[in-house]
């Protein structure tokens, strides 16, 4: 039998440093709380007040996602409070093209080892999010597994939990033939394609390079936070004749908005009919990555899509003018 002292720091994991990351983070959490939240961080379960009073029959809505390999491009960049809100928003969007009014959040952030400043940029990212989107970020957990993550790693995921009434549930099925497809810009790649374009671009480019055809350096541009269409779909779905939201995630556009497509209808899409952003010109010439693969991987530039009957389309873009975004008729319903 050994004689040496084995301690659970010695082990790689430090609770003390946890403590401290629990206490550094509790006044940036507590600006996400409102009324209903009656736990404070730390606690064994998180406790959310939910009033379902104006609802006549209320159903949840729940989604969980992680931000994938974009993480690799911000370890390169050392920059950690972005990928945070990239987490929050995407699983609002995910739940607000259903429909539903996001409620709260939790997260869970596991690393190899926790590096305090790392840990609270992170967590600064899902609170900044959660207040934009007036989500409570009520719990979560931060994991301290060195066997498994190399220095400097992490892994990020979250669950979102919001509500809806069942009556206004926005599932496509008033979908029909003749229907518009109104496409709003995304901010860049979101969070989806980037195996594809970390094998592309670092093949060619450090992370710190420019290149003519961007605005700023490659890690800049693969870093732009996934926008939340919360405030636009909130907007839009009062409008009668818009019959259902796609969030451009893996798999394309045509690849998650057939997702809400009644059986037998089918997508047109005018691939031509929108100017692409510049790193997904650059991304498909550095590779020489196929049309097809670029289609089904990537958003090229739509984050949101809006299926609209035709006598809508008018309302619908006054309601986009004035929200300031952009109305992109991509295509049609066949």
């Amino acid at each position: 039998m050994s004689e040496k002292k084995f301690t659970y720091k010695d082990s790689g994991v430090d609770i003390k440093a946890g403590e401290e990351l629990v206490n550094s983070i509790k006044d940036v959490v507590k600006e996400t709380h409102n009324a209903n939240v009656l736990s404070n961080i730390g606690g064994f379960g998180a406790l959310f007040a939910a009033d379902f009073k104006k609802y006549k029959e209320p159903v949840l809505v729940s989604s969980v996602d992680g931000v994938g390999t974009k993480l690799i491009v911000a370890f390169k960049a050392g920059k950690y409070d972005t990928v945070g809100q990239d987490l929050v928003n995407h699983c609002v969007n995910d739940i607000a093209v259903c429909g539903a009014t996001p409620l709260f959040f939790l997260d869970y952030f596991s690393t190899g080892k926790l590096e305090q400043s790392i840990g609270y940029n992170v967590i600064k990212g899902f609170s900044k999010a959660c207040k934009e989107n007036g989500v409570a970020l009520i719990g979560g957990e931060t994991a301290e597994m060195p066997d498994i993550y190399k220095e400097g790693e992490f892994d990020l995921a979250g669950t979102i939990v919001g509500v809806v009434d069942r009556e206004n549930l926005v599932t496509g099925h008033k979908i029909s033939k003749g229907d518009r497809l109104v496409g709003f810009k995304s901010t860049g790649l979101h969070t989806n394609g980037y195996s594809l374009a970390r094998n592309v671009l670092f093949s060619e480019f450090d992370i710190n390079d420019r290149v003519d055809l961007l605005d700023g350096t490659i890690g800049e541009e693969l870093l732009h936070v996934h926008k939340s269409y919360l405030n636009l779909i909130t907007n839009l779905k009062e409008i009668e004749g818009v019959n259902g939201f796609s969030h451009v995630t893996g798999g394309g556009i045509e690849g998650n908005t057939k997702r809400i497509l009644p059986e037998g209808l089918k997508l047109s899409i005018d691939w031509s009919c929108w100017k692409r952003p510049a790193i997904f010109n650059l991304i498909q010439k550095t590779g020489n990555v196929p049309e097809e693969d670029m289609q089904t991987t990537f958003n090229l530039g739509i984050g949101l899509v809006a299926v609209v009957s035709e006598s809508a389309i008018k309302k619908v873009k006054a309601a986009a003018d004035h929200l300031n975004e952009e109305l992109i008729q991509i295509g049609e319903v066949v």
